[in-house]
């Protein structure tokens, strides 16, 4: 049966546009304060706790096949590394630069969905990438000449969540996203939990457990809860929609970060990086009212 509807797909996935940079900002202010190892344990332990009951109380399942099992093993340990290498740049670059590089994702991504999962790519959505990378790489360029090599962790957290939205895909339609997101945080905890008290007490600071502040258990009790969400919406797009059409629709995730990067930080990209942005939102911007217009079109046949 085929479960497609584009429209609700992106509007999920707008939701996720809003709410990733918002945990975004609060693991850039945490980072100067808690160790990263414990950042992102807490980030999964709280995924977990959240959705543990919520699996108990409406009687949804846990088992998986073992495809499905291993699959989501990977997608968690991607998950794991994507955040740790975003949070680390964010202590480099900009809120609005980081989330900016990293839109390399979707043209990857692109090509991901076209060679690995057969979907069909026309031109204008090819396009439309293309010219969004060419922005993404005039926001590289500045962020570079300023702080050298960080600059370019967002390019590898994009290739590293192409590839964690491409098994996403795989499994989507095969899981509930509930169940699903729940299994991944015990994963994660259980992967990382050991490794932290084994480096306990070395001299790896960033994977160290430290005592923090009630304002910063409050932050972390957010970024939690958010991350939640957000990938949750992001689970469910990928159930009603191809990843090659909500590839560019993330693109909406750059003006958002740049209001909330000025906002909270006073930070302001320089104007080669307010040309790529620009360039980015406009091919993005371009790509959802073209599906839009399609479903339309296939609507009204």
């Amino acid at each position: 049966m085929n479960l497609d509807r584009p429209m609700l797909g992106i509007l999920l996935m707008l939701g996720f546009c809003i709410l990733a940079p918002v945990g975004d900002a609060i693991a850039k202010i945490l980072s100067e304060t808690v160790p990263l190892g414990q950042l992102v344990l807490v980030r999964f332990a709280i995924q977990a706790l959240i959705l543990i009951p919520l699996i108990w109380f409406t009687d949804r399942l846990w088992r998986m096949t073992p495809r499905v099992f291993w699959l989501t093993l990977l997608r968690t340990v991607l998950h794991i590394a994507g955040i740790a290498m975003m949070v680390t740049a964010l202590r480099y670059l900009p809120l609005a630069d980081a989330v900016a590089i990293a839109f390399v994702m979707p043209f990857i991504m692109l090509l991901l969905g076209k060679y690995a999962l057969q979907e069909e790519v026309g031109v204008r959505r090819i396009t439309a990438c293309a010219v969004g990378f060419a922005g993404t790489l005039l926001v590289v360029q500045p962020s570079f000449a300023e702080v050298g090599w960080p600059a370019l962790l967002p390019v590898v957290v994009a290739v590293n969540f192409a590839f964690f939205m491409l098994v996403t895909r795989k499994i989507a339609r095969e899981t509930d996203p509930i169940s699903l997101q729940a299994v991944s945080g015990v994963m994660a905890v259980v992967m990382l939990l050991p490794l932290l008290l084994i480096f306990q007490g070395t001299a790896w600071t960033e994977l160290q457990i430290v005592s923090v502040s009630a304002f910063d258990w409050t932050l972390l009790l957010s970024i939690g809860l958010l991350g939640t969400v957000a990938h949750l919406l992001m689970t469910w797009s990928l159930r009603y929609a191809p990843s090659t059409t909500l590839a560019p629709m993330q693109y909406l995730e750059i003006p958002f970060a740049t209001i909330l990067g000025f906002l909270v930080f006073g930070d302001w990209p320089d104007p080669m990086a307010v040309v790529g942005i620009l360039i980015t939102m406009a091919a993005g911007l371009y790509v959802v009212l073209r599906e839009r217009a399609t479903a339309l079109a296939l609507a009204a046949e």
